[in-house]
């Protein structure tokens, strides 16, 4: 993780014109802006997601618990938001940034002024920071710990978020599935959403998955169902015996955030008792990172991460490109897995590993998000190789 100066710095700073917020850096950096949504301060880990569209899913997945979210793309909020385009009831995020001021929504299906909505979730936000200039603080000297100040009388302690900032520890060691995860189990039919429809139900299903909720997004589970699969859905914490006693036919590992080996202490003996018990097996993003540790290998943090829906994927073993959603900052170390687990993905932004499959095994996953909400729906297919898995082995 970047290493900060602990020395105090000078923050007698002039408060610039029309200034109600602010984002103070861990080294000291303060960016002026207008805050938006709710008033009050926000510490948690800066990052940026280039997604073109769909904020409010971003917002809304819980892989984003305990981070920041500076958006590249200039026009958030103009759609509004709505009751459907959420990932999560209780977003985790800890805050956002944007280029331009919200504006009023302008689309059909809008119910809401962002700026509301963030009010009624204790959201912070600001708007008006350069955010290429972030971006590219971000992009070179990784993502920094910062603190978000909405002050609408323009009164602002600038020490005391910077020292918010400085003892922030960062997601390295943080386990916040705990925080995310559903508390009991519960059934989901809920299928994919279509124009004019809305979402479908999964009356006939042909499979039973149970899905281990790290914090998963709906939109997951509702890719599941729309493959033919009745989804239980179990805590982060549960057992493999409590998993193998529902009798699954496959078995899901889903995203969610923090540290994989943090997360993994409960995890990873779960995972290792569904390994051992020969049922297919399917994670996603930390799940594929848990998987990873499970099978031997270990996870590291990137400086900047991945976090976007335009990043392209190789399937190595097609050859096809695909273009990608992501939302990781840990990644799996390809030079510890073991000689019977093969890279099935890699990424064409830095070559790190994007989809790992296990030889002797109906057992595989990959980093990037196939659910896409947002972004490209080039990855859909793996849930219906999930699918022909559990054909083959029922």
């Amino acid at each position: 993780m970047p290493q900060f100066d602990r020395t105090e710095p000078a923050l007698d700073l002039p408060l610039p014109p029309g200034a109600t917020g602010a984002l103070v850096l861990a080294d000291g950096t303060v960016l002026w802006g207008k805050g938006i949504g709710a008033a009050g301060m926000s510490v948690g880990e800066v990052v940026f997601n280039t997604s073109m569209t769909g904020y409010q899913e971003v917002l809304t997945d819980p892989s984003y618990a305990g981070q920041v979210i500076t958006f590249t793309f200039p026009h958030i909020g103009n759609v509004g938001t709505n009751a459907e385009d959420i990932e999560t009831v209780t977003p985790a995020a800890r805050g956002l940034i944007v280029r331009a001021d919200v504006t009023d929504p302008a689309n059909w299906r809008a119910a809401r002024h962002l700026d509301a909505w963030l009010k009624s979730y204790g959201m912070v936000g600001l708007a008006g920071i350069d955010t290429r200039a972030l971006t590219r603080r971000i992009r070179d000297k990784g993502a920094p710990n910062g603190v978000l100040v909405h002050a609408p009388d323009g009164r602002f302690d600038l020490r005391a978020a910077w020292a918010e900032a400085s003892a922030w520890p960062g997601l390295e060691g943080m386990d916040l599935a705990k925080d995310v995860t559903c508390t009991q189990q519960f059934s989901w039919d809920e299928a994919e959403w279509t124009l004019g429809v809305g979402y479908g139900r999964q009356a006939e299903p042909r499979f039973h998955v149970v899905a281990v909720d790290f914090g998963a997004k709906r939109n997951i589970l509702r890719c599941l169902a729309s493959a033919g699969c009745k989804v239980t859905v179990l805590p982060a914490t549960a057992t493999a015996e409590d998993v193998l006693r529902l009798s699954p036919d496959g078995v899901f590992l889903s995203n969610g955030p923090g540290d994989p080996a943090a997360t993994g202490e409960y995890a990873v003996p779960m995972i290792k008792g569904v390994l051992d018990s020969g049922k297919p097996l399917f994670g996603i993003c930390l799940g594929h990172q848990m998987l990873g540790l499970a099978l031997g290998a270990k996870t590291y943090k990137m400086d900047t991460g991945h976090r976007g829906a335009n990043h392209p994927v190789k399937d190595l073993a097609t050859g096809k490109v695909e273009i990608t959603s992501q939302n990781h900052g840990f990644v799996v170390d390809e030079a510890t897995l073991p000689a019977h687990v093969e890279v099935t993905h890699r990424s064409l932004f830095d070559k790190s590993v994007e989809g790992i499959r296990v030889k002797d095994k109906p057992v595989f996953s990959v980093q990037y998000h196939p659910e896409a909400s947002p972004g490209p729906q080039d990855s859909h297919y793996l849930f219906h190789r999930f699918v022909e898995m559990m054909e083959g082995t029922k």
